[in-house]
């Protein structure tokens, strides 16, 4: 049915599109196109004919990267009602007639399911707006469809494959197609990366916008919990879900955050090249930093010390039991939260629970596991649920852990409002037959279980892979990380385009070695 939808929506919009009205969209932010409508070079129609040209160019074929997983066959009715909104002299704001994509976890009003990657879900058309959705349409945002994740936002399985879903099949890394997009939100920031739309949402329960972003080059960020609605959004843990935006720059990363966010914070108007100045910053030098990604963050701090923060290094705390705390909260939440989930949704979805999710994946095993199990959906099913003082401890020592003896602890000792870290090492190989093997450095955990808001900065390419620097401060300070992170951005200008490399740099001379 997706597949249908996805080709009848491609095939009428590409027809439609003559090559000379094609507007250009690789590589232009959002802020470049909402400036080009305003300025009347271009409409929101053109602009979503465009992107639907190039996702069939680029995801449907040529590097094929599987980053989207359903077009909205309403999308060019969208946009055409807000071009003729604008010609009538009303404009919504930034956002008006710009197409963005949406993680397959988020519910739309619009007439395409919502999967969370899995095919127990293929019927999951609610005909309902999560809140940040009807916050986006109320800015005048096009929703031009849905991006591939992992399953079920990578909750399933220990030995998971980021990226791959049953539904959607695996992404693959615009910079190296051999390479992992990360996840869960893998299509999101393949997607944006791939410039198949402007900005993306994902969400994030511990890494999801952080890693993806990080990875394929991208800005994104985990806001503080509770900024951004997560009702109507697939879940896993009410104590650790949040939506995030995920973009080219830190300034479109704001824009979308407003409008997600809803209120009167107008995050994008209060960035400024001067925020780092005179900033106390704390930072984590990670033990055992690959050369090349080493090289890169030391560039990056020199940066910030340019732009005149006065650096502090700190040595993280010993944490003991905090991922095994994290853990039996997160199996817990995701046993009750996406009970009360499937209870909601429409009578076409036959898996109303947990169990029934996992009878499904049985039932249904060569689709649904053909790489890996379901081990962490069997252990969730087996917890007590949120009266059980296991779980309420678990939650207590991790949200301590994190927090007061974590994060504040550092910024404490530091004397600052800011730390900094690498945010992971370059993109792993995508391996059907291991899952995901990485062993570097991860600035997620801390912020995701303290419910604290972590931005993600491109700091260049390692070994001709994106990586990112992490900013983390404290409840409420997502202004703080966005200023930091925008003033950093605009001295380092790091980020780099893709080019759809078969695979990654390669040093054939050492992988040669020397003939005897």
């Amino acid at each position: 049915m997706r597949a249908t939808i996805t080709a009848v929506v491609l095939t009428g919009s590409l027809l439609a599109l003559p090559a000379a009205a094609a507007p250009q969209v690789e590589e232009v932010s959002l802020e470049q196109l909402s400036a080009q409508l305003a300025a009347g070079k271009t409409s929101s129609a053109a602009l979503t004919r465009a992107y639907l040209a190039r996702i069939a160019k680029v995801d449907r074929s040529g590097p094929t990267l599987r980053s989207v997983i359903a077009l909205n066959p309403d999308a060019l009715a969208q946009a055409r009602a807000l071009d003729a909104e604008r010609a009538a002299g009303r404009v919504r704001g930034p956002l008006h007639g710009v197409p963005i994509l949406l993680k397959d976890n988020i519910e739309t009003a619009d007439p395409i399911a919502t999967t969370a990657g899995s095919l127990a879900l293929a019927g999951n058309i609610t005909h309902r707006d999560a809140p940040l959705v009807a916050r986006l349409r109320a800015a005048g945002a096009v929703i031009l469809g849905k991006t591939n994740l992992s399953e079920w936002a990578n909750i399933r399985s220990t030995r998971s494959m980021s990226g791959w879903s049953a539904v959607g099949g695996l992404v693959r890394n615009p910079y190296a197609l051999d390479r992992t997009a990360c996840g869960s939100s893998a299509g999101s920031g393949a997607a944006v990366a791939a410039s198949l739309a402007a900005a993306a949402v994902g969400t994030e329960t511990d890494g999801s916008v952080t890693c993806p972003s990080s990875i394929n080059g991208l800005v994104g960020l985990k806001p503080t919990l509770g900024l951004v609605s997560a009702d109507r959004v697939v879940p896993i843990s009410h104590s650790q879900d949040t939506p995030g935006p995920m973009a080219r720059s830190v300034r479109d990363a704001a824009l979308l955050l407003g409008a997600m966010a809803g209120g009167t914070t107008d995050y994008a108007a209060a960035l400024s090249t001067s925020a780092l100045s005179g900033a106390r910053v704390a930072v984590i030098r990670p033990p055992e930093l690959r050369p090349a990604l080493a090289a890169r963050y030391d560039a990056a701090l020199a940066v910030l010390r340019a732009a005149g923060a006065e650096l502090v290094e700190v040595t993280p705390p010993k944490l003991e039991g905090l991922g095994e705390a994290e853990l039996l909260v997160l199996k817990t939440e995701l046993k009750a939260d996406l009970n009360a989930y499937l209870a909601t949704t429409p009578a076409s979805v036959t898996t109303r629970t947990l169990a029934d999710v996992i009878a499904f994946d049985r039932a249904h095993a060569a689709a649904e596991m053909p790489y890996f199990g379901q081990e962490l959906f069997e252990a969730a099913e087996e917890t007590k649920g949120l009266d059980d003082p296991a779980y309420r401890a678990a939650r207590a020592t991790s949200l301590r852990l994190a927090g007061a003896q974590g994060i504040d602890a550092m910024l404490r000792q530091a004397r600052a409002t800011l730390l900094v870290e690498p945010s992971y090492d370059a993109a792993w190989l995508s391996d059907r037959v291991y899952g995901d093997q990485y062993g570097g450095p991860s600035a997620s955990q801390l912020p995701a279980i303290a419910g604290y808001p972590h931005l993600t900065v491109p700091m260049g390419l390692a070994d001709g892979l994106p990586v990112g620097l992490s900013f983390i401060a404290t409840r409420g300070g997502d202004q703080a990380v966005l200023g930091a992170g925008y003033a950093y951005e605009q001295r380092a200008r790091a980020r780099v385009a893709p080019r759809y490399l078969a695979t990654a740099w390669v040093n054939a001379a050492a992988d040669a070695g020397v003939a005897r």
